[in-house]
């Protein structure tokens, strides 16, 4: 199985420089962050992936544009792969928003509210990415499958720090990682 952390995100761009919230909910890829969705798609041009699991935020949404217009297979959308719950960043937007800015995709099976009310603790992230985990390992086709997910999450199933744009490429059978530091 192929993770993909999206590309940088206005979030991502204020956050680094300044190490405060900068209040941008669902923020957007930066031209950076499209150049890295890009550099991603290139690499992963010659795997043979077969579906694509994309997170709710739109910053995971346009990372995976990139991809599709490489492989042209089928999509879901799934909120158990979203970013853990800790800035406004995290805050997403209802499904007939993201409709709206990505007609290609489907968001009726989302609930108008997807994101948490609140702060997710590390364990909640951990135990959120293990009920993902066992769900690919009953998936015929998870070896093939690319999920464009966050760092946190990422991190969550695969002990793995991975930076804006970095494909991970993951083992569904390999022993979980013991230790998770939480710090990118």
């Amino acid at each position: 199985m192929y993770l993909l952390r999206h590309g940088q995100s206005l979030f991502n761009l204020h956050y680094s420089a300044t190490k405060r919230d900068p209040g941008i909910a669902d923020p957007e890829l930066t031209p950076l962050g499209h150049e890295q969705a890009a550099r991603a798609a290139a690499k992963l041009a010659d795997k043979a992936i077969k579906r694509v699991i994309i997170s709710p935020y739109t910053r995971a949404l346009q990372t995976a544009a990139a991809v599709l217009q490489v492989h042209k297979v089928p999509v879901e959308i799934m909120t158990g792969v979203r970013e853990r719950f800790a800035f406004s960043c995290d805050i997403g937007r209802p499904p007939h928003e993201l409709a709206a800015s990505f007609p290609e995709h489907e968001f009726g099976h989302l609930p108008d509210k997807w994101w948490p009310d609140s702060h997710e603790t590390e364990a909640a992230t951990i135990a959120r990415a293990r009920l993902f985990r066992e769900e690919m390992q009953r998936r015929d086709d998870a070896h093939d499958t690319l999920l464009v997910s966050h760092w946190a999450f990422i991190l969550a199933l695969t002990g793995v720090s991975a930076a804006n744009g970095e494909i991970v490429e993951y083992d569904l059978v390999a022993p979980v990682a013991e230790e998770i530091v939480w710090r990118p």
